[in-house]
């Protein structure tokens, strides 16, 4: 467990560099607080980070509502979620990030506060058991400096999911505070019946 202030350099990373291909629309652009998805995830992170990134790709980069916040645009050579961490990561690179997919509408700000007090920075990341397969979470997780080089081996491998990156990394692995908190939100389905509920 680490005490609040040793977390005051972790850096906020917003992943919003996706093509939202099973939604139809910009998951980041979605309206489910009164804002949207993108403004309620820099808003939540801005609570516990001193700086908040949003990750971006090129051809993303220049939509309205991510040009108000900092941007990281994603690498373009890799695919999914991992553009967006290593490019933090090489811009920053002895930086602590918490990294938050920008289509988690239910995550609230005790599982955020949760996840940070249970921060081990002698392992390569923190993250959350899923609820469904009791496997990482790996989108709303705490990645260390020190496993920058198991992302970079499994690019130049070929592989680009996160998950399989923690699976292979020195983890501090934690049970899910929050039934649902995690739960994000991938298509029109998805999205109306979180509204109607």
């Amino acid at each position: 467990m680490t005490t609040p202030d040793a977390n005051n350099n972790v850096i906020g990373l917003v992943l919003a560099g996706g093509q939202s291909t099973r939604m139809g629309e910009d998951k980041a652009l979605i309206d489910y607080h009164g804002k949207t998805q993108l403004e309620s995830s820099v808003e939540l992170l801005s609570e516990f980070c001193p700086e908040v990134f949003v990750s971006v790709s090129q051809a993303n980069q220049n939509e309205e509502t991510r040009q108000q916040f900092p941007t990281l645009v994603d690498d373009p050579d890799v695919q999914g979620p991992l553009a967006g961490i290593i490019s933090a990561f090489r811009q920053f690179p002895n930086q602590t990030f918490l990294v938050v997919a920008c289509d988690l509408p239910l995550l609230n700000r005790e599982t955020l506060q949760y996840l940070l007090s249970q921060r081990d920075p002698g392992k390569q990341a923190t993250a959350f058991i899923s609820e469904f397969d009791g496997l990482p979470e790996p989108l709303c997780a705490i990645w260390e400096p020190d496993i920058v080089a198991n992302i970079q081996a499994a690019i130049e491998n070929g592989k680009s999911c996160p998950r399989k990156v923690l699976l292979n990394s020195d983890i501090q692995l934690i049970a899910l505070p929050y039934q649902h908190a995690l739960d994000n939100i991938n298509t029109p389905d998805e999205r109306d019946a979180l509204s109607q509920s």
